[in-house]
């Protein structure tokens, strides 16, 4: 253990991430990006693509916009690998198969039936030219269950008949696309109201009811608006993970959650990437997707405050919770921003005031990194041994 440790102090720092899918995760390197999923039979199915973002113009990889570009990549490539692991893992069941993957099964399941076909016919061949007395023995006569006219169905009929059962409770496809679409409108639209609009609108009622947070001057007042509302920010998240880390899927998501950050961490100390040696890690990151939330969070408490005084100083008064909201969604870049590159400073380096940035985050991944079990950790190897680079250039 002694030696462990002195592995890690001297930890590389690389720009290997993850993210935790339905039964998997994925693992994005510099130049690829893979996904290791189990399908129904539990085996592991791969699947790795480049990453196209370091073919970007030289822009995107400067301080703060970097962190814009990577807060839109890893929400665009997380949701496609989340719905990609969904299928892998079986829960495409529910939903009626498009008309291309239908054609393609089809025409896999006529090959099949073309091959058997041939086969059955070169055994009907080879059977008739056995000698004549050979066929008149008792061990070539025919088994009864073959020649039995008995009408039940036979096994391909009932697997049929299955089937069209399975199909009929099937959602139709169209059905399951606009399903898809008003939940993301109704995400977006919750999470704007939740952690944008009723903070503020909650500090309006309070200041006309407590005298102490209004008439102490613009700078004052608008400290503790900001204060507020970001205490009750991180109120409402801490509130929504602690109530679906409860749902047993998502307990299992969190802790492939634990699997991806002990994989990272078994490769950052240089250590063989076996089951064996992963188990033994940390489950807590600095560069967690979760630290990255809380930081957003308390980076928007403290760009809030410029807001009133701002405002006071051009328009001669504050805005309205409704104008507020509006303009905390534009300042949103910059405070992906700034969060971005303190998560990054963060990852690289290991000192007092790393420590009391990650702090935070290392709390609340308490609720969202759980730990793992071993078939957890194959999967986080698979991932990340495709994403590891031969050049070893994915050091920050």
């Amino acid at each position: 253990m002694k030696k462990q440790k002195e592995v890690q102090a001297c930890a590389r720092k690389t720009s290997i991430g993850g993210q935790a899918l339905m039964e998997g995760i994925m693992m994005r390197g510099p130049k690829t990006y893979a996904m290791a999923v189990r399908n129904t039979k539990g085996e592991i199915v791969i699947e790795e693509a480049e990453n196209k973002t370091a073919k970007r113009p030289a822009i995107c990889r400067w301080p703060i916009i970097r962190g814009i570009f990577g807060y839109i990549d890893s929400m665009v490539l997380g949701y496609k690998c989340l719905m990609r692991s969904a299928e892998i893992s079986g829960l495409e069941d529910l939903v009626e198969e498009s008309p291309k993957k239908k054609k393609k099964r089809e025409a896999a399941e006529a090959a099949k039936a073309a091959e058997a076909a041939a086969v059955t016919e070169e055994t009907a061949e080879a059977g008739e030219q056995k000698p004549a007395e050979a066929a008149e023995t008792p061990e070539a006569e025919t088994p009864a269950a073959t020649t039995s006219e008995d009408p039940k169905q036979t096994p391909a009929e009932e697997k049929t008949d299955k089937n069209a059962a399975e199909e009929e409770k099937k959602l139709p496809a169209w059905v399951w696309g606009v399903l898809s679409t008003v939940t993301v409108v109704l995400t977006v639209v919750l999470s704007l109201g939740l952690f944008m609009y009723l903070p503020s609108k909650l500090y309006a009622l309070l200041a006309e009811h407590v005298g102490f947070l209004t008439g102490n001057g613009v700078a004052w007042d608008s400290l503790w608006k900001s204060v507020f509302e970001g205490v009750v920010k991180i109120g409402l998240i801490v509130g929504y993970m602690s109530l679906v880390s409860l749902m047993k899927d998502i307990r299992r998501t969190y802790m492939y959650h634990g699997a991806e950050h002990k994989t990272i961490f078994c490769y950052e100390a240089g250590l063989e990437l076996t089951v064996e040696n992963v188990r033994l890690q940390k489950r807590f990151h600095p560069r967690c997707g979760t630290s990255f939330l809380i930081l957003m969070l308390l980076v928007s408490i403290f760009i809030s405050f410029f807001i009133d005084p701002i405002t006071v100083l051009i328009r001669g008064e504050v805005l309205p919770p409704i104008l507020r909201t509006g303009l905390k969604l534009l300042l949103l870049p910059l405070i992906v921003g700034i969060g971005y590159e303190l998560i990054k400073f963060a990852g690289r380096h290991d000192n007092w005031l790393t420590r009391v940035i990650s702090a935070p985050g290392v709390l609340l991944q308490r609720l969202t990194v759980l730990e793992p079990t071993d078939d957890m950790i194959e999967c986080a190897i698979a991932a990340v041994k495709r994403v590891i680079p031969e050049d070893n250039s994915d050091k920050w």
